[in-house]
């Protein structure tokens, strides 16, 4: 009887082994069946090129290995140059492959994703150590299909996965952890669990040179740690356990990442400044301190028999192992590439790098409200510069000092930027000066922080969106039955997925607190930690310069393991209708795919990006509207980085010296234009670094001195700031002096016969050429980098050509406006003036020839490629502007003949249908009015007409929706008519004009 009873507890456990092998077959199999669906929808939405904001510079920092805005993300791009290489030489091919990291890795977050999801419904389903049945592994697979491809056609994952942003790839490690730390959960042999710790340490090391948003999972983390470690849990112990995770994540956060560098420079500065040895030696000395006392402290708890602690001294190894990418920061800085921000070549300024410290901070637990005014600076650490074999101090970081009672408690309403606090007055109400109450701070909290900066993205996702205008609104189940404008209704991204992943989901939750609730505490603490968590965190200002939802796309991956599990959720739903188990879970399975389904088909058409090149036209038509070693001044992320990226990896254009107006104030930056770069020589500059170094001549107040109120020479100014002439200076409250502005007025010697030897100035306008150029700068304030700017324009005295991108703002042209000829994308800084320019002035000939000969617009008159908010604002208005302009000046110069060629292009390269008409289009209608095409001219205006009237009346039907820009369809109503009128077509105007006055007195504009 023995021998019989030993056999078949052989052949069960024989056959048990087999179930359980063919079960996690099938789950590999399937999980690689869905990261193949990922993969082929990714690697077919993907972008062909490099896309606007910072991709454009990750692309170029990777290609070179350069240095990319604080704090880096040295990892993505040391992976991104691998896959640079796989171009092949093609320079073109250079930004695909690198947009294919983004591809690969979002694939592989779903991978682990599914995987996760299977883990985590076999423990309801089946039991964590039972065997599936054949139903029960039908309905495992089928949660885990489901909630991955809801992941994977989520709108802002999606997003994220076809451009080479850090994003995608974080998601990844987010994924892998998530993944990790749930099979550790399961492992019983402690050695093996410790190896999955370790493991996990190292993923989170690595992460660090990705992006931080990782490190937010760790305190969530501790509590999965908690509850296996203790089946009986307790709210206190649960506290603790998060209390613990938190103080893991600061001592990553802060102990480790900026603070073994900054523990390193201070080793350093006593090294060098107090015992007299090479830089570096302190550096060196702290290295081999701490990573001895490691390796000591390692061996001993192994020799010791301490387990404990050995394992977290390898994890601590572990995660400073993957940390390590960053000397890659340290060594390519080192070698100054023309991407090299912050110049970290030192420890010291690779602390300053990695505390991201040029962006300033935001106020967490305690701090100003947004109408404080300082009362005085308080001097912080030092700054130190190498000099003569030593650190020098050059100045002290400092920090606004209030009058006691300005501060409050978790400040949200504290930005005083320009136009912010109008927007907070206009969120709630308040008076202009008067301190926001804690209610009012905790409403804005709610209502814009958690409520628009959060919850919207969310129910984009979940639920549905209006459209991809700046402010959009989210779209509900009965929006369906709702009358939306066309400019909405027709976008590509007018998504309504009628709340089924969101209800999906919450039947998942539901499910999961009815069965495991364990796992539903830790998921519900990830959700939180990467969502509301990091709204908190992150206090957003009252306005961001686009939207912020891939920052959340954490907390969007827990909501897609809820909505796997809703999928089990349904199948028990339909336990009474349906008795077999197996028909049951085809059933619930069947139907919840339709789910992400419809997810996938409604956000395909918003998210393929394949035959999308105008962020790379624009940048290279930027630089073709510059002459030939040309100064090119240019704005902030969205102007810039395209042109990174054509000079750095396509080679285009490298003779253009970008000079970025918003580095323009930082002495590192000064540094790089102060040499050779590519093919651009060193910037001409009279003041030198001594002038420019931090803490000297940041701010250069305004003080009209009354002996040069009627102006001052400019070049002579420079001289007196470079002498630092006591004759230009005055006291501060610190009694620091400091050089003034000491006139509104400037003027700048012309050497006439110079300039006209040149031949720079078009023969009609070298009358307007004067022995000076006097401006009116204002009665304001200098900055830094106003101040780098005129020095430039003077010792440069037109030896290359300096010019302004047309993206940039009035106010950064330093009021030379008068003097600049418009020859494309850009103004050309000349010593001809043209009173009354407002905008410049139009050089015809040329600018005829770099619009029509030298530019590109690829695919803007494809109806079947996506632009979003990004590609049709700046982009698209500055080329349309640029047409207009040209257009209109070759009318008045009775050049009638390429007047149409300008407007036909104009409209044939940005044609309604793709690019919808906007403000700058509403001026081709007189445009063609003046060159006798009348019908083409009033099929414009009817076109733009009756959008804007549609527009116009939903708005005021739906005052609280910001999707439409009230005034720019005003605009356009008001431009049309007056096109009309002068063209004398009276009937048209007179219909025009009767919807124009209807909304300007719908909207308060006339009573």
């Amino acid at each position: 009887m023995m021998k019989i009873s030993g056999n078949r507890l052989f052949r069960f456990l024989i056959n048990q082994n087999y179930r359980m092998k063919r079960f996690n077959n099938l789950n590999n199999l399937t999980g690689w069946l869905v990261f193949t669906v990922a993969f082929a929808t990714y690697s077919i939405t993907v972008e062909r090129t490099a896309s606007f904001w910072d991709c454009a510079e990750f692309i170029a920092a990777a290609f070179k290995l350069e240095v990319p805005h604080p704090p880096g993300a040295p990892f993505f791009l040391l992976i991104g140059r691998i896959f640079s290489l796989l171009a092949l030489g093609d320079l073109s091919q250079v930004a695909y492959w690198i947009n294919m990291v983004s591809v690969l890795s979002s694939a592989f977050t779903i991978l682990f994703l599914f995987w996760t999801i299977t883990l985590l419904t076999k423990k309801i389903v089946a039991g964590p150590d039972s065997i599936p049945s054949p139903a029960d592994t039908f309905l495992i697979m089928g949660a885990g299909v489901v909630g991955a491809l809801a992941y994977t056609w989520s709108d802002s994952f999606w997003f994220s996965a076809v451009e080479a942003e850090v994003y995608a790839m974080s998601s990844f490690f987010t994924a892998i952890v998530i993944w990790a730390v749930f099979k550790w959960e399961q492992m019983e042999d402690p050695a093996a669990a410790n190896r999955w710790l370790v493991f996990i340490s190292y993923l989170i090391g690595l992460s660090i040179g990705v992006h931080l948003l990782n490190l937010v999972t760790i305190p969530a983390l501790a509590l999965v740690f908690y509850l296996k470690k203790y089946p009986k849990p307790g709210v206190v112990g649960g506290l603790i356990a998060l209390g613990t995770g938190m103080v893991i994540l600061t001592v990553i956060n802060t102990g480790i990442i900026p603070g073994l560098p900054e523990m390193a420079g201070k080793f350093e500065i006593f090294f060098v400044n107090t015992l007299d040895l090479p830089y570096n030696s302190g550096v060196l000395f702290f290295i081999i301190l701490f990573l001895g006392s490691l390796v000591w402290g390692i061996r001993f708890s192994h020799l010791r028999g301490m387990p404990g602690l050995n394992t977290t001294l390898l994890c601590l190894a572990f995660i400073l192992t993957g940390y390590t990418s960053y000397l890659m920061v340290l060594v390519r800085s080192g070698y100054n590439p023309p991407i090299n921000e912050n110049s970290p070549d030192d420890v010291l300024s690779f602390v300053y790098y990695l505390k991201r410290e040029q962006y300033g901070n935001r106020p967490l637990l305690y701090g100003p409200s947004y109408v404080a005014r300082p009362t005085g600076l308080k001097k912080l650490s030092p700054v130190y510069r190498k000099k003569d074999g030593k650190y020098a101090i050059i100045d002290y970081r400092q920090e606004y000092e209030y009058a006691p009672g300005s501060s409050m408690l978790l400040p949200r309403m504290y930005s005083s930027q320009p136009g912010h606090p109008e927007l907070y007055q206009s969120m709630t109400g308040l008076a202009d000066g008067q301190k926001p109450t804690m209610v009012q701070n905790l409403s804005f909290l709610f209502s814009y922080q958690m409520g628009t900066m959060y919850w919207r993205y969310f129910l984009w996702n979940f639920s549905g969106r209006m459209g991809d205008a700046q402010g959009a609104g989210t779209l509900l189940p009965w929006d369906a039955f709702k009358a939306f404008p066309t400019s909405i209704s027709a976008g590509k991204a007018h998504d309504n997925y009628f709340m089924l992943p969101l209800l999906l989901g919450i039947a998942g939750l539901l499910l999961l607190y009815f069965h495991q609730k364990k796992d539903l505490i830790v998921l519900a603490m990830l959700f939180v930690l990467t969502g509301i968590g990091l709204v908190v965190y992150l206090n957003s200002p009252p306005t961001e310069p686009r939207e912020r939802d891939y920052i959340y796309v954490g907390s969007f991956y827990v909501f897609c393991i809820w909505i796997g599990m809703g999928v089990v959720a349904c199948t028990q739903a339909f336990s009474r209708v349906l008795k077999q188990k197996g028909i049951r879970a085809i059933t619930a399975t069947a139907l919840c795919l339709g789910v992400p389904m419809l997810m996938g088909i409604k956000g395909w058409d918003n998210h393929d990006r394949r035959n999308r090149f105008h962020s790379v036209d624009f940048a290279r038509n930027l630089l073709s509207s510059c002459a030939p070693n040309a100064i090119l001044f240019t704005g902030a992320d969205t102007d810039t980085f395209p042109l990174w990226y054509v000079q750095e990896v396509e080679g285009f254009r490298t003779d253009v010296r970008v000079c970025v107006q918003t580095f323009m104030g930082a002495d590192w930056y000064i540094r790089q234009l102060r040499r050779k770069i590519n093919r651009s020589d060193a910037l001409p500059m009279t003041l030198e670094m001594a002038n420019y170094i931090t803490g000297k001549n940041d701010i250069v107040p305004f003080y009209e001195i009354p002996g040069v109120k009627s102006g001052i020479n400019l070049n002579e100014y420079l001289q007196l700031i470079k002498q630092d002439n006591k004759a230009l200076q005055v006291p501060l409250t610190s009694g620091d002096m400091t050089s003034v502005l000491p006139s509104s007025v400037l003027f700048l010697p012309v050497n006439t016969a110079e300039v006209d030897s040149m031949k720079i100035v078009k023969k009609d306008l070298q009358p307007f050429i004067g022995n000076a150029m006097y401006w009116t700068i204002g009665n304001k304030d200098l900055y830094k980098g106003d101040l780098v700017m005129l020095d430039i324009i003077a010792t440069n005295n037109w030896k290359r050509p300096i010019y302004f991108s047309s993206t940039m703002g009035k106010s950064n042209h330093l009021g030379l406006t008068e003097y600049m000829q418009l020859e494309g994308y850009a103004y050309r800084l000349l010593p001809a003036r043209v009173e009354g320019a407002q905008d410049g002035y139009v050089n015809t000939d040329i600018m005829f020839n770099n619009m029509m000969n030298k530019m590109a617009w690829r695919e803007l008159n494809n109806k079947d490629t996506y632009y979003d908010d990004t590609y049709r604002g700046a982009p698209i208005v500055t080329a349309r502007m640029s047409f207009l302009r040209l257009a209109e000046q070759l009318v008045n110069e009775k050049r009638i003949a390429e007047a149409r060629q300008v407007a036909e292009r104009a409209i044939a390269v940005m044609p309604d249908d793709t690019i919808p008409y906007d403000q700058a289009s509403a001026g081709f209608t007189g445009i063609f009015f003046d060159i006798n095409e009348r019908k083409k001219a009033l099929q414009l205006a009817d076109t733009m007409a009756r959008r804007s009237d549609e527009n116009l009346r939903w708005a005021r039907q739906n005052p609280d929706s910001s999707i439409i820009d009230v005034n720019a369809d005003l605009f356009i109503l008001q431009s049309i008519v007056r096109s009309c009128r002068h063209a004398g077509e009276d009937a048209a105007a007179e219909e025009y004009e009767r919807i124009f006055k209807k909304h300007l007195v719908a909207f308060n504009y006339i009573r």
